[in-house]
């Protein structure tokens, strides 16, 4: 349909005069990269995108935003693959870590039907766990690990809040000097904490996944189709991305030492010989969209079918850590991670299963709002008190690199102007949940 390396649609009708009614109903209509949409709702997004990766040299980006039953706005921008071929709103992207919420969605469904409970030893499930080991420190003389057995068992709970003592190497010094030491440590690898005593961000949603398939007795793939990806219409979300599909996947490129960005060769993935619940789904903006709706819905989708209960859903809406803080991690690989410091000066918490804002980011998103990422710089954030969410998806490393943080706010703060402009933003108390009712 397109004969540039763009898309955007999004027409703005105003059915009531009501603030509480305000709605905006997605039409259509192609816009040629960097000139924006004619509609006044779609063009400032659009040009935040179109123009952002043109200044900041992004080989391709797709960004979408709904509301809890309406896509409001999809913007598509750029080129597939170094052969010119455009990126589309429905491009395929590697979504990393944007995996651990369907998996935390998947293990809190076994909650629910009491299978499982978030304060008991995992153990009981899966007995490797009963007996770890903790990094007490390094010996100053020889500087080898000095370890001690685990003293408070590993419940769920610590595995998706991230305070379990699995931790990343990227972005923990004690896992990584660790792992320098120890490369490929027989066994499991020890905890470089007590559980419950930090949060660091992890691969205990990995563990959960395993936990999903020993009690399901399901794999991960078959278990998201048949529970979460089919039932909410996700048909581009999976572990295994067919043949047929190839010519839609984005590709991937690292940034060089000279600034400049190198893409990796472009070949048919094979299936993976396991599934992680920490990562690995390939997926779309829309599709991404229709799960993080079902989070809006109280566990009910846009088309209706309910995936939780709404308690459940209202318990990965508060903070699940107490005091302590979460999102802010000291990388030490930089070719795979910048620092991670997504809102400054701001303390943040965990839920079960997403980063929680305790304050509104600056002509953004509100005050608890949910949110996380992947590690090739895909983002998204989900707005109940305003009943908006949004994905945006590129794909290269470093994660959090300066110029994929760029784009992110200025969509971020593009969205949260142009519809406040369109919709009659702010609201008065009682009506927020009214923004875009739709």
């Amino acid at each position: 349909m397109l004969g540039c390396a763009a898309h955007a649609s999004l027409s703005y009708t105003t059915l009531r005069r009501s603030r509480r009614d305000a709605v905006c109903v997605l039409l259509g209509a192609a816009a040629p990269m960097l000139r924006g949409a004619t509609s006044p709702v779609a063009g400032p997004i659009d040009r935040s995108l179109g123009a952002g990766i043109a200044q900041r040299k992004i080989p391709a980006v797709v960004g979408m935003v709904a509301s809890g039953k309406k896509t409001l706005y999809e913007g598509a921008f750029g080129t597939r693959d170094s052969s010119g071929v455009p990126v589309r709103p429905d491009s395929i992207f590697s979504i990393a870590s944007m995996t651990k919420a369907i998996t935390t969605v998947a293990v809190l469904q076994l909650v629910e039907q009491g299978k499982l409970k978030l304060d008991e030893p995992v153990s009981t499930h899966l007995p490797q766990l009963a007996e770890l080991q903790v990094l007490e420190g390094f010996d100053p003389g020889s500087g080898n690990a000095r370890l001690r057995p685990l003293r408070t068992p590993i419940t769920l709970h610590h595995l998706i809040t991230h305070t379990s003592g699995f931790c990343y190497d990227i972005w923990d010094a004690d896992a990584f000097r660790y792992n320098s030491q120890v490369p490929k440590p027989e066994g499991i690898p020890p905890l470089m904490f007590e559980p419950g005593t930090r949060w660091q961000y992890g691969t205990g949603v990995d563990w959960t996944g395993r936990l999903v398939e020993a009690v399901s007795g399901m794999n991960l793939e078959d278990y998201f189709q048949a529970k979460i990806l089919k039932p909410l219409e996700m048909v581009d979300t999976s572990y295994l991305l067919p043949p047929v599909k190839f010519d839609r996947l984005v590709s991937m490129y690292q940034r060089q030492e000279n600034g400049s960005l190198k893409e990796n060769e472009r070949t048919q993935p094979q299936p993976p010989k396991e599934y992680n619940g920490g990562g690995g789904l390939y997926s779309t903006a829309g599709d991404y969209v229709r799960f993080m709706q079902m989070i809006l819905g109280r566990g009910r989708g846009s088309t209706g079918v309910r995936i939780l209960g709404a308690p459940t859903v209202a318990s990965m809406e508060r903070n699940q850590i107490g005091p302590l803080t979460a999102g802010k991690m000291k990388s030490q690989r930089l070719d795979l991670s910048s620092d991670v410091d997504i809102q400054p000066g701001a303390n943040q918490k965990w839920s079960l299963g997403f980063l929680l804002n305790t304050t509104p980011y600056k002509g953004g998103r509100s005050a608890g709002s949910l949110a996380w990422a992947g590690l090739f710089n895909t983002f998204y954030w989900i707005d109940p008190k305003r009943n908006l969410c949004a994905v945006l998806c590129m794909q290269f490393l470093p994660f959090v690199d300066k110029a994929a943080i760029g784009l992110l706010d200025d969509f971020e703060r593009s969205v949260y102007a142009t519809l406040k402009r369109q919709a009659g933003w702010p609201f008065a108390a009682g009506e927020v949940a009214g923004i875009v009712a739709l």
